[in-house]
């Protein structure tokens, strides 16, 4: 990692490092994919099923497929070459799109093409991050994760926006070509843009890595420190993606059947948690964003709960925006997370939060879906939200026990599988 200075704490000098400027590119990128992919495959499923469950986990389901893979496989974040694994995420995601393409394909065979990207991305969910913290001068990973949060936020504005309007005058195919042609230009910008570094572990045999992903798993999630910041990441933020993910059928009910309000929404809490990235990474104290984690997780939830009142279109957008801002909590809970693991494992254990993270929000769209058949959309969001302010309530005990005192959880000793 670079050596810090006064200068290097700033969004511009960052800007100034070449190789993270085709980082953050590749991401701009990658998030217009998602969105487009995203938005495409859950209009085809609800408009071929009218579920609301199936249409959620179009959106957010593929994560389950890292779920498995991820118990197992997970450690090659920290066995192959940074550029490689980076490389190998773009090409999944460029292969599936491409699938998408073929004319007369039935809504279930597209749903079962979201489980090669996310088997791809749940192998190497970390190698983004820990290429990060070694681009950026030390100590400003957090203001370079704001940066490509940011990043993140505009573009699911661009792409959730420009998408919804598109359904107006685009088939969800035509979508899925705008998701392929991003997800060529994302391979061609880690191809040309990025340099190769050895990989942060040596390397091992496949059952050599199975053992120590489930070492290293199994210590983390044991950890009485480590264990309260993962739910903490994983768990209300997921009970809230569960609300978003009721977009669609939200929207179809209130705009006559068209896309474009789902659009609008997803594009609504994109803006949002960008200006709640903006605001925590850049201008927020390190000191005092630990004091304001539990304050934005109740602001992540909270305005979901005027949807009891069923609110008119233009009023739930607003809700999106001001409850998005909340997500800016996983900026300081990433940061404790770093401070307490060895650097040897944190491929590993970004990985883990990231793909944990993307289960949590399958989950939470599976959830919701299921209360959604029982209940109106906007009153399964409601509940929803009341389920995320009540976890991160109970979890705030335990988010005192990673104070900076707190020991580092080390890396097992090499090839060892004991947690002990």
């Amino acid at each position: 990692m670079v050596p810090a200075t006064r200068a290097a704490l700033t969004y511009r000098s960052l800007f100034t490092i070449r190789e993270f400027r085709a980082l953050f590119l590749n991401r701009c990128v990658v998030v217009i994919s998602v969105a487009a992919s995203g938005l495409a495959m859950a209009t085809i499923t609800y408009e071929a099923t009218r579920s609301a469950v199936l249409s959620g986990l179009s959106l957010f389901g593929g994560p389950l497929v890292a779920l498995i893979v991820s118990q197992f496989l997970l450690a090659w974040s920290d066995r192959v070459r940074p550029k490689v694994g980076l490389m190998g995420q773009m090409g999944a995601a460029l292969i599936s799109d491409a699938l998408q393409l073929v004319p007369g394909m039935p809504w279930q065979a597209r749903f079962g093409l979201l489980a090669i990207p996310y088997a791809a991305y749940a192998m190497f969910a970390g190698t983004r991050w820990v290429m990060v913290r070694e681009i950026v001068p030390e100590g400003s990973y957090i203001l370079a994760r704001s940066l490509m949060n940011l990043a993140e936020g505009g573009m699911q504005v661009v792409g959730y926006g420009l998408g919804g309007l598109a359904l107006l005058w685009l088939s969800p195919r035509g979508l899925f070509a705008v998701a392929a042609l991003a997800d060529l230009v994302s391979l061609v910008s880690v191809r040309l843009g990025v340099r190769d570094r050895p990989a942060p572990a040596a390397g091992g045999t496949d059952a050599s890595v199975v053992r120590r992903t489930l070492a290293v798993n199994r210590r983390l999630l044991r950890s009485p420190v480590t264990r309260p910041l993962y739910l903490a990441l994983w768990v209300p933020n997921g009970l809230v993606v569960g609300c978003e993910s009721l977009f669609i059928p939200y929207g179809n009910a209130a705009s006559a059947g068209h896309g474009w309000l789902a659009g609008w929404l997803f594009a609504s809490t994109a803006a949002g948690a960008m200006t709640g990235d903006l605001v925590i990474g850049r201008f927020v104290p390190s000191g005092r964003r630990d004091r304001i984690i539990e304050p934005l997780r109740l602001l992540l939830a909270g305005p979901y709960l005027l949807f009891f009142l069923t609110p008119a279109p233009e009023i739930a957008v607003l809700i999106g925006f001001l409850a998005a801002a909340g997500y800016a909590a996983s900026l300081p809970l990433q940061d404790r997370l770093i401070r307490h693991t060895d650097d040897a494992i944190q491929g590993q254990v970004l990985g883990l939060h990231m793909n944990g993270m993307m289960v949590g929000q399958a989950i939470g769209a599976l959830v919701a879906g299921a209360v959604a058949s029982f209940l109106p959309p906007a009153t399964a969001m409601g509940a929803m939200a009341v389920a995320s302010m009540a976890v991160t309530l109970l979890l705030v005990p335990g988010l005192r026990r990673s104070a900076p005192a707190a020991r580092p959880v080390p890396a097992p000793v090499q090839g060892a599988a004991s947690t002990r």
